[in-house]
Order: structure tokens, then sequence, then C-alpha cells
């Protein structure tokens, strides 16, 4: 039984502003609207239907067949040769034994089913890393606008204040150049910097199908594990690639005997009826004396023992073993992805975790470096060049913090995702609406048996972005990472 964090994010959402966006109304705005969720769902109920088609093979089946004949040369022996016939054949075939193909067909396709469902769950875990990754990047993105806009205006003011003091001879030209070249190449970090904005506003556009509004920073996540060797045992018993692959090789194992059904007899009961009308054609001059129309019927058992079929079931069932074999490998490397990824993931968490620590401390040191050489380049113990050495150190270890802090969340939840606790049902996104099931369409047409029962006809459910005006680079107050 899986472990769920409940409550995941739920907080995200408490006190918020009304104009403002919190992770929480992005998960489930995706959730509801991203077309790659909704394509993957659809797929799904395409691969339910494996179960009603396999079980169709052992169900009675009925037909008519009508069959209308102009007889237009006749045989010069042939004087009550009809010239026309009507014959309508009814049928009604029930199976008996098949060899256990049917059976075992059924077995295949519900395995398929559940390993469809857990990929489902894969793509649903993924999307909402996508869309998590997507969040952060826009809040990290908008911090280092910020960084490099603040930036830009202290140097600016670096340039005003050098400039009037080589006017009166108090710095040289060497100092001006200087903060001129620190402005400029601060400028095209700005640039870079909101372009880089622009395109993580896009992502998160198409991710979640809406522009993000004042994003608010995201909740903890809970759940995370103590140890490596906690996250390893959560993966194997819940990760929903892992458990996709062993449904997938049990499938095989089923395909495998469908196979190895081909060289057994098959028993089917039948019941056959003819109609036959000759429009008054039969018997030519003496048509008077022949009957021009008759019934037939009749029932029977059928046994097919197949004896020799040139091998074929022999390499049906060796082709279906080896294609077992290759699923059962699949599961192994499946188990091998999933332990490598969490523990690449635990470490890279980890790793942000710790660099959070050392870039807040950068951030402390950098500011009192920096009121400190401001104060000595007043008294002409520091050089311009100091300063702007010093600014810059500031700026670098922010944007660290910034990408950091990023960096250990996304990792984090990714972390999550691996365990197999990144789901909707999950994250808490039940609220004000019910949470896309796919055993319900599982369980609506596995015994389905009407030929004529179809669904509403195909429509997109996700939502377009054309009318979504294009993202900018506009960024309202922030706080310096640190304040």
């Amino acid at each position: 039984m899986r472990a769920a964090p409940v409550g995941l994010l739920a907080l995200a959402a408490a006190g918020a502003p009304v104009a403002a966006d919190n992770l929480r109304e992005a998960l489930v705005e995706a959730y509801n609207t991203n077309p790659t969720l909704e394509a993957a769902r659809a797929n799904q109920r395409a691969t339910d239907e494996g179960v009603p088609i396999q079980r169709s093979a052992g169900v009675p089946s009925a037909n008519i067949t009508a069959t209308h004949i102009e007889f237009i040369q006749q045989s010069a022996n042939a004087f009550t040769a009809p010239e026309r016939n009507l014959g309508v054949n009814a049928q009604v075939l029930v199976p008996v034994y098949s060899g256990g193909a049917v059976r075992n067909g059924i077995a295949a396709a519900k395995q398929r089913v559940e390993a469809g469902q857990a990929e489902l769950r894969n793509t649903e875990s993924a999307i909402f890393s996508q869309v998590v990754a997507a969040y952060m990047d826009v809040l990290r993105t908008e911090a280092l606008v910020a960084l490099a806009t603040n930036n830009v205006a202290v140097l600016r003011t670096n340039l005003e204040a050098t400039g009037d003091r080589f006017q009166i001879g108090d710095l040289t030209i060497t100092d001006v150049a200087q903060s001129r070249s620190r402005l400029a190449i601060a400028e095209g970090d700005l640039q870079v910097a909101e372009a880089n904005l622009i395109a993580a506003r896009e992502t998160y556009i198409r991710l979640v199908g809406s522009e993000p509004g004042e994003l608010e920073a995201p909740p903890p996540l809970p759940g995370l594990p103590a140890t490596v060797g906690e996250a390893i045992v959560t993966a194997l018993e819940n990760n929903p690639n892992l458990d996709a692959a062993k449904q997938r090789a049990e499938a095989a194992g089923y395909d495998t005997k469908v196979a190895g059904a081909g060289r057994l007899p098959t028993v089917n009961v039948f019941v056959n009826g003819d109609y036959s009308d000759f429009y008054g054609t039969l018997g030519g001059p003496i048509s008077a004396d022949f009957a021009q129309s008759e019934k037939t019927a009749n029932a029977g058992v059928r046994l097919t023992i197949p004896l020799f079929q040139g091998g074929l079931p022999a390499a049906r069932q060796r082709q279906a073993g080896a294609r077992e074999s290759a699923a059962l490998e699949d599961v192994i490397a499946a188990e091998r992805q999933v332990i490598a990824e969490t523990r690449s993931t635990y470490s890279n968490w980890q790793a942000a975790n710790g660099v959070i620590k050392s870039a807040q401390a950068a951030v402390e040191a950098a500011e009192l470096s920096l009121e400190g050489v401001r104060a000595e380049q007043s008294i002409g113990n520091r050089q311009v060049l100091d300063v702007l050495n010093a600014e810059q150190e500031l700026v670098n270890a922010r944007a660290q913090l910034v990408t950091a802090r990023r960096n250990a969340y996304v990792a984090g939840f990714t972390l999550l995702a691996l365990m197999g606790r990144a789901e909707a049902r999950d994250l808490n996104l039940d609220t004000g609406g019910v949470l896309y099931d796919p055993q319900v369409n599982a369980d609506r047409v596995s015994s389905k048996m009407w030929d004529w029962d179809r669904d509403p006809e195909p429509a997109p459910k996700s939502t377009s972005t054309v009318d979504i005006p294009p993202a900018t680079a506009t960024i309202g107050p922030q706080l310096l990472p640190g304040e």
C-alpha cells in the first residue's frame, strides 16, 4: 500500500491574495487542461478496449448473408436450370473451447490496461514535475531580472559618482572607464535575464495553459525521505514506470500462452438456416412441377484438430517467448533506471540544499564586504575597481542563492515523483472537483458486447493558448535574496 503525503501543497492557497497565483492553482489548471495529459488519458481509453476486443472471440456470433445470382449462360443440357436465385443464410456460432487462447488473451489485455494506467500515472507526475520546474523558473528568472535591474541602477549611480569625482580630479579616467565597462556588461546581463524570463513564462503558458500572475513562493515539500535508502525502497514499491514494466511482462507471459494455443483443438457449436428463392425460374418449361423456394436448417458441433501447420504455432510461441524474455529484461532495466535516477536526484537535492546554506553565507559576507570596501574607498584606501568587484561578488552570490533554491525545490519534487508520490491524489488537487480515475472507463467498457455502442464524437478537452498575449519581461516590486 503506497503512502501518500496527503496535504502536499494544500497550504499554498491559504491567505493568498485573490490576484496572486500559487503552485497548487498552476498544478490544478495543468491537470485539467494540459493536452499531453489529456492525450495520455485518451490513449489509455483506447488500451481499455483491448479487453472487450479479446473477449469478443469467446462469445457467440451471428450473421446473415444474402446472395442474388443471375445465371447469364446456361449449360445446353440444363433444361431445368433456374435463371436467377436469391439465397439467404443465417448462422449462429458458439465457441466452446479455443485451447485457452481467449482466456489468456483477455488476461493479457487486462495486464496491459494496468500497465497503461501505471504509464498514465507516470505521465501525470512528469507533467507536474515540468509545471513545478516552470513555476520555479519563472520565480528564479524574475529574481534574476530584479538583481540585474538593481545592479544596473547601482552601476549607473557609481558611474555618475565616478564621473563627478573625475571632474574635480579626485579620480582618473581609468576609474571612469572601469565603471562604464561594468555598466555595459551589467546592461547586457539584464537583456539576457529578460530574455530568459520571457522564455520561462512562455514555457509556463505552454504547460499550464494561462500566463503566470504574481507568483507566490511555493510551500515546503512534505514526505521527502530522510535517507537515500528510504527513497530507493519507496521508489521500488511505487514508481509508475517500474510498475508498468512489470505489468507488460505479465501480459507478455499470457501472450506466450495464447501463441501456444494454436496447436490445440478447437470446439464450436453452430446453427445454420438457409432460404432459397428461384423467382419461378427453376424447371424451365415445367417450372410448375418444382418448388420455387425452400428452407433448410442444421445444427452441429465442429471439432477442429490441427495436425500440421508448417511449424506456424511453434514459431509464434517461440516469438512470443522471446518477447516475454525482452519484457522481463525491461523490468530489470526499469529497476536499474529507477535506482540510478533516485540516487542521483537525492544527491542533487542534498547538494542544492548545501548550496543554499553556502550561498546564504556568501550573500551575508558579500554584503558586509561591500559595505566595508565602500567605506574604505571613501577615505582613499580602496580603488573604484575594488568597489566594482565587491558589488559583482554580491550579485553573483545572490544569483547563486536564487538558483540553488530553485534547484533544491525542483530536485525535491522530482524525487517525490520517482518515489511515486507526485500525482494528483498525493498533491490534494481534488478540492472543487473529482480526480480523473482511469479505472472508471476500464470497468465501463470491459463487458460491452453491443456492436452499435458508440462514445460521443471525439473533441479536444485541453485549452488553446492562441489568445494569450506574448510574455513580457515586466516584473513587479521584489525583494532581493537575503532581504
